[in-house]
């Protein structure tokens, strides 16, 4: 089949949710979910209402029988839940989930993705974790019974995705191995999915979707090409100015004078030894500029993967307040982010848009009391009686001390999980602390987003982002003076309740 040349990266948690995916797909491109934390986003948008029916109508087309009905009966508040008021918790994944985590996960992968795919042929993708691995089999079922195209996954080594894909396909039972911090040599924790027990009877037909290995350099290419237990089918071959998690320089960890981490030469990944591998790869990291798609196409790529452009057009789950604030920073001259060494609980660095009012600012994680109570990016760790638990250098660090973390780990961690939930205006309400703040992230060209706006206008679409990417030429001339003249139509901001 013929690959597309543009990727529309996963990003975020609802970021790149269903409509930005379809827009994307429809234009013929390449539209992709974030997997991410699908389960909160859907029981939370159920609880808001579902005032659009989208969510209702993709839960009635769930071809297993009973299982949407139970997510819509334990989520669902008619007409939203009360202002001010918290939203339900769904259960924390776990080693050995419950059925009410398990139906939620593979539901809510199936809605995002179906809804993705609905009312046209174009292609979709689903973006999902390696650091994140406990839903993981769940959530790959899920994007399958909705017909997923493409897994792209990253933040990590994927090498047993292939063939979990693989199985799934095939109706049969797929495991992983967990990452078990402290666990002993040659003990192994698996976490799996079986197909025909979550049926209860005959499956619908699923097909395997290709799998693209998100990397940053040739070794870690040629480690998935040749020792994943499975087909891989390419690559995203991603520079460390693309936003979200980046891979750690390679070498002992040295920071700039402002607390970055510093990449050199050994950091660029060798394009050569990759092709020679045979594989299609696209290109990420500062390609979503004009003439980016024609320098990747010359360096022996099929195209390039952007997210930071569409991740402020009018299509992103991002909140529209948030979204406007960004493009007038980039106007301004004055858009940034900060490569954070520690604010990830995974241990990678992770990009930080810097603004006003979110935890990008001290005096906003400092005000913010700690809780985990999401789960996402805890540690698996073995306890002394041989069991799993779960620990995040996030949380309360009485807590994490108490599970034998060390104090090192805690100091200038951020929950990404409520963070990244809060942008897209389904933060929890913390009573008397109000919702939670906002956690932006975005590659370096988030500093040139302005550059897709059209003459008069202060917003742009994902049509704007694709046109004057395969254009290959610069998007018109803008400034300050463009906004407050008279708007030209582009597509209406989502509706942040349906996504």
């Amino acid at each position: 089949m013929a690959h597309p040349k543009i990727i529309q990266g996963g990003m975020g948690v609802a970021v790149s949710g269903w409509t930005l995916a379809r827009a994307v797909s429809r234009l013929g491109q390449l539209g992709v979910v974030s997997g991410t934390g699908l389960a909160i986003i859907l029981a939370r948008a159920l609880q808001m209402g579902d005032p659009t029916g989208h969510l209702r109508h993709a839960l009635d087309r769930f071809p297993i029988p009973g299982v949407a009905a139970r997510v819509k009966a334990a989520y669902y508040v008619p007409g939203g839940k009360p202002a001010g008021s918290p939203f339900k918790a769904p259960p924390m994944p776990t080693l050995h989930p419950g059925a009410e985590f398990v139906e939620l996960t593979v539901v809510a992968n199936f809605v995002e993705v179906f809804l993705a795919k609905d009312g046209h042929d174009g292609l979709v993708g689903i973006n999902l974790l390696e650091k994140i691995q406990l839903p993981t089999l769940p959530s790959l079922y899920g994007a399958m019974l909705a017909g997923v195209d493409y897994v792209l996954m990253g933040a990590g080594i994927p090498r047993a995705i292939p063939g979990a894909l693989d199985h799934l396909a095939n109706g049969t039972a797929a495991e992983l191995k967990m990452d078990v911090r402290e666990a002993l040599p040659g003990e192994d924790f698996l976490a799996t999915f079986d197909p025909r027990a979550f049926g209860g009877g005959e499956l619908p037909a699923v097909q395997r979707p290709h799998f693209l290995g998100i990397v940053a350099s040739a070794t870690l290419a040629t480690a998935l090409a040749r020792k994943s237990n499975g087909r891989v089918d390419g690559f995203v071959v991603e520079r460390d100015t693309a936003g979200g998690h980046n891979a750690p320089p390679r070498g002992l960890l040295q920071l700039s004078a402002e607390g970055e981490p510093v990449y050199g030469p050994r950091d660029v990944p060798e394009l050569d030894k990759i092709r020679d591998l045979g594989l299609p790869f696209w290109m990420a990291g500062s390609f979503g500029q004009p003439g980016k798609l024609s320098e990747a196409l010359n360096l022996g790529a099929v195209g390039i993967q952007v997210g930071t452009a569409f991740a402020f057009c009018d299509e992103s789950g991002l909140r529209p307040e948030l979204k406007r604030e960004v493009i007038q920073l980039s106007l301004a001259g004055a858009a940034r982010v900060f490569t954070d060494p520690v604010a990830s609980p995974t241990g990678f660095p992770f990009k930080v848009v810097q603004m006003e009012g979110t935890l990008s600012t001290a005096q906003e994680y400092a005000a913010r009391t700690r809780i985990c109570d999401l789960g996402y990016l805890r540690h698996l760790y073995r306890k002394a009686d041989g069991s799993v638990g779960y620990r995040c250098p996030a949380e309360p660090v009485e807590d994490y001390l108490r599970k034998g973390g060390a104090i090192a780990d805690t100091q200038g961690r951020k929950c990404l999980c409520n963070g990244l939930v809060a942008n897209v205006g389904l933060g929890q309400w913390r009573g008397v602390d109000g919702v939670e703040p906002a956690l932006m992230t975005a590659g370096d060209d988030v500093a040139q987003v302005a550059r897709f706006l059209k003459p008069g206008c202060d917003h742009y679409s994902a049509a704007d982002v694709v046109r004057c990417l395969l254009a290959g030429e610069p998007a018109p001339e803008n400034g300050k003076a463009l906004i407050g003249r008279e708007a030209s139509e582009t597509a209406q901001p989502l509706d942040l309740a349906s996504v």
